[in-house]
């Protein structure tokens, strides 16, 4: 049974990460391309606002109740898209730090013919 659940539970993730709109907006955003676009990104929460207060004041007007649901999934995505604003402003920052000391030991190294180290690699312990 708990075998079940959890094919069930990763293909449905699948599904939801491979064709949903909003999962592919935040998937491009959080590339190296697309981390620039995560701030202005964070205004495509505003019509997802505005067409969940639509469907909040139906309900309120005696509309069906299943819009509910509706309100929960528009609002869930708004606050995807302004969570992931500041998310990827911070990630865009350490990014450009990273490569800016990468460049730096490489014009170093250039100037001096050395070969340059890679951040990937684990430096020795000194004993």
């Amino acid at each position: 049974m708990f075998r079940l659940l959890w094919s069930a539970s990763v293909a449905t993730r699948y599904f939801l990460r491979r064709y949903m709109p909003t999962n592919i907006a935040l998937d491009a955003i959080r590339t190296r391309r697309g981390l620039r676009w995560g701030t202005p990104a964070m205004l495509l929460a505003i019509p997802y606002l505005y067409a969940a207060s639509i469907c909040v004041a139906v309900v309120e007007d005696d509309g069906p109740g299943w819009l509910n649901l509706l309100v929960i999934l528009l609002v869930w995505n708004a606050l995807k898209f302004v969570i992931m604003g500041p998310v990827s402003l911070a990630i865009l920052v350490s990014t450009r730090l990273s490569e800016r000391r990468q460049w730096q030991i490489d014009t170093i190294c250039t100037d001096t013919n050395q070969i340059a180290p890679t951040f990937t690699a684990r430096r020795p312990h000194r004993v």
